[in-house]
């Protein structure tokens, strides 16, 4: 099989991540998505502000009904900080004879060189970076002391293409925080669980 690897903190998950889900899996030929709700990013030492039980839930509701869609949450379970490394390597010693892709934001390509081991990542996985309508052309020169020009070359072609998505979960949080509507922001079901829970409510 060929499986997108799609990590974050889904803190809401929204339109523009399962957006970016639906065109990997067209653009890839991809068999299958696998959702990796992070513990704790590297780069975002304040953590989510959902718990990982509601973050979970939201994702369930968000893909329910498409078999390509799967949720992984084997850094929930780890806990404390999530490398991705670690998952991948993990991933691929599960399943030893699937493709893996990485699927990251034009934003997080710019930052991989602060990844945790990013090298040994970038030999194990196949980057597959999403491009959003609007941006400039993709600078993959920011991998150029932690991958080889031919992988470097095979990253480039796998590009994910996307129109401009203007919407964010920091975004919906600050709108749920300050009574502002986020409907069409989220799935339906994923908006019934934040108003039920008061997810993301300034707490008195």
């Amino acid at each position: 099989m060929r499986i997108g690897l799609f990590g974050g903190s889904f803190d809401p998950v929204h339109l523009g991540h399962l957006w970016i889900a639906e065109s990997a899996i067209e653009s890839l030929g991809l068999d299958q998505v696998r959702w990796i709700p992070a513990a704790l990013s590297p780069l975002k030492p304040n953590g989510p502000v959902a718990s990982d039980q509601d973050r979970l839930e939201m994702l369930r509701l968000a893909i329910s009904g498409s078999e390509k869609h799967v949720i992984d949450d084997r850094e929930v379970r780890r806990g404390d900080v999530s490398y991705t490394v670690d998952t991948v390597v993990q991933l691929q010693s599960e399943f030893p004879i699937d493709d893996f892709y990485l699927i990251i934001g034009s934003d997080s390509l710019a930052t991989i060189r602060q990844w945790y081991q990013s090298r040994k990542l970038l030999e194990k996985i196949l980057l597959a970076v999403v491009q959003r309508g609007g941006e400039e052309q993709l600078d993959f020169s920011v991998l150029d002391r932690v991958a080889t020009p031919q992988r470097i070359e095979e990253i480039g072609r796998h590009t994910i293409k996307m129109p401009v998505i203007e919407i964010s979960s920091r975004e919906i949080r600050e709108r749920v925080a300050q009574g502002r509507s986020i409907r069409y922001r989220v799935p339906r079901s994923v908006e019934a669980l934040i108003d039920a829970k008061n997810l993301y409510v300034p707490q008195s």
